[in-house]
C-alpha cells in the first residue's frame, strides 16, 4: 500500500494532534475540575452548592471523551511513550484515576439523602475529584520537562529507576510542584470564568469572580516564574548532530546533550514561537479583567491562557516528548518513538472522521443546554433534574 504522506510528516501531524487533544481536554474538562476545586470556597450553603454542581452536572461526562482520546492517541501513535509514562507515573496515574472515580459517584449520590453530613461528605469527594487531578497533571508535566528516570536496553526494554513510593516523592520536587500549582490555578481560573457566565447573578457568582481574579494573577506569576527558572536554572535537552525525521522508531540511534537554557533553543531559532508564551501571559490578564467585570471575557481569557501554556510546553520541548534524566540518549522524541508509517496513516483517517463528529456533538450539547443555571433549577423546584 502506497501511503500519500511521508513518515516524517505523519509524525509531525500526530505530534500536533496530541497537542490538540490535550488542549481539548483542558478547555472542556478543565473547567469541570476548576469548578469542583472551587466548590467549598464559593458555595457555603447546600442551596449554593447545588447551584455550582448543576452548572457542570449535565456536561462533565461528555468531556471525558477528550481524556480517553488523549490516552488512546498516545497508545496508538507513541507506544513507547505510553509504556514509559504509564509505568513511570504509575502511582500518580492511580491517584488521578481514583480521584476521578469520585466524581460520578459524587454526582450520582449527593442528593439521594437530605442529611447535611451525607451531602458534605460527597462535596468533599467532588472537591478531591477536581483538585487532585488538576495538581497531578501539572506535576507530571513539570517532571516530563525535567526528565524521567528511565533507561532502555539494546532490545528497547524499559527500566524505571524510581520506586513506587520513592518515585512519587521524587515527583514532588520544587519545579514539579510549581507546575502543579500553575495547573491548579489556571484551571480554577477557567472554572471561575465558567461560573461567571453560567450562574444567575448572586453571591456565588461574585465569590467566583473574586477568587478567579486572584488565581488569574497567580497563574501569570507562576508561568512567568517557571519560564525564568527554566532559562537560568534547569538543564534542557538538545539532540547533538543530525537526526533523520523519517527514521524507523529506535530512540537509541541519537546523541543527546543537556545544558542550561536548552529548552529555549526553539524560540531562538524561530522567534515567532514566542507567540505561545505571550498568549499564556496575555490570556491570564484578559481572564483577570473579565472576572473583575463578570463578563464572558473571563472564559475567553482563561481558554487563551490554557492554550498558550500548553503550546509553550510543546514547542519548548520539541522534538522531545519524554526525556530521560539518567540516560539522555534514551529520551523519547517525535522522530524515534512513534508507531509504524501505516499505523499512523490509518489512525489519521480515523481521527479525521471522528474528531469533527465529536466537535459537532459537543457544540450541539452546549447549544441545547445553554443558559444560566437558576436557584429554582438547582433545587428541582421547576421540575428539572437536579444534582
Amino acid at each position: 500500500m502506497e501511503i500519500p504522506l511521508d513518515f516524517a510528516t505523519l509524525k509531525l501531524i500526530w505530534w500536533g494532534l496530541l497537542g490538540v487533544l490535550l488542549i481539548g481536554f483542558a478547555l472542556t474538562d478543565g473547567y469541570d475540575l476548576g469548578v469542583a476545586t472551587l466548590l467549598p470556597f464559593v458555595a457555603r450553603k447546600d442551596e449554593e452548592r447545588r447551584l455550582v454542581i448543576n452548572s457542570i452536572g449535565p456536561m462533565w461526562e461528555g468531556h471525558q471523551v477528550w481524556f480517553i482520546l488523549g490516552g488512546g492517541a498516545i497508545f496508538a501513535a507513541w507506544p513507547i511513550v505510553y509504556a514509559v509514562s504509564f509505568s513511570g507515573f504509575y502511582i500518580a496515574m492511580f491517584l488521578v484515576l481514583s480521584a476521578l472515580i469520585l466524581r460520578p459517584v459524587g454526582f450520582k449520590y449527593r442528593s439521594k439523602r437530605p442529611e447535611a453530613r451525607w451531602r458534605s461528605s460527597w462535596d468533599r469527594a467532588l472537591f478531591i475529584g477536581g483538585a487532585v487531578p488538576a495538581l497531578i497533571f501539572g506535576v507530571a508535566v513539570g517532571n516530563a520537562i525535567l526528565g524521567v528516570p528511565f533507561r532502555l536496553d539494546d532490545t528497547l526494554r524499559m527500566t524505571y529507576e524510581g520506586g513506587l513510593v520513592s518515585g512519587l516523592l521524587a515527583l514532588l520536587n520544587p519545579f514539579g510542584l510549581l507546575a502543579g500549582l500553575l495547573s491548579v490555578t489556571m484551571l480554577v481560573t477557567h472554572g471561575a470564568g465558567w461560573l461567571t457566565i453560567k450562574l444567575e447573578t448572586g453571591i456565588v457568582r461574585d465569590r467566583a469572580g473574586r477568587i478567579g481574579s486572584v488565581t488569574a494573577l497567580v497563574s501569570f506569576a507562576l508561568f512567568a516564574a517557571g519560564g525564568v527558572w527554566l532559562y537560568f536554572g534547569i538543564d534542557g535537552y538538545r539532540i547533538a548532530g543530525a537526526i533523520d525525521p523519517g527514521m524507523m522508531p529506535n530512540p537509541l540511534r541519537k546523541s543527546v546533550v543537556t545544558e542550561t537554557g536548552a529548552w529555549f533553543s526553539n524560540y531562538q531559532a524561530n522567534p515567532w514561537m514566542l507567540i505561545a508564551p505571550a498568549l499564556g501571559l496575555a490570556g491570564s490578564v484578559i481572564a483577570f479583567m473579565g472576572l473583575r467585570a463578570k463578563s464572558a471575557l473571563s472564559m475567553a481569557g482563561s481558554a487563551l491562557a490554557i492554550t498558550g501554556i500548553i503550546v509553550s510546553v510543546g514547542v519548548s520541548m520539541f522534538p522531545f516528548i519524554l526525556p530521560s534524566s539518567i540516560d539522555p540518549k534514551a529520551s523519547l522524541t517525535v522522530w524515534d518513538s512513534s508507531s509504524s508509517h501505516l499505523t499512523l496513516f490509518v489512525m489519521l483517517i480515523c481521527t479525521v472522521i471522528f474528531i469533527p463528529l465529536i466537535l459537532f456533538y459537543t457544540a450541539w450539547v452546549y447549544k441545547v443546554l445553554w443558559g444560566r443555571v437558576t436557584t429554582a433549577e438547582a433545587s428541582g423546584a421547576d421540575g428539572q433534574h437536579a444534582y
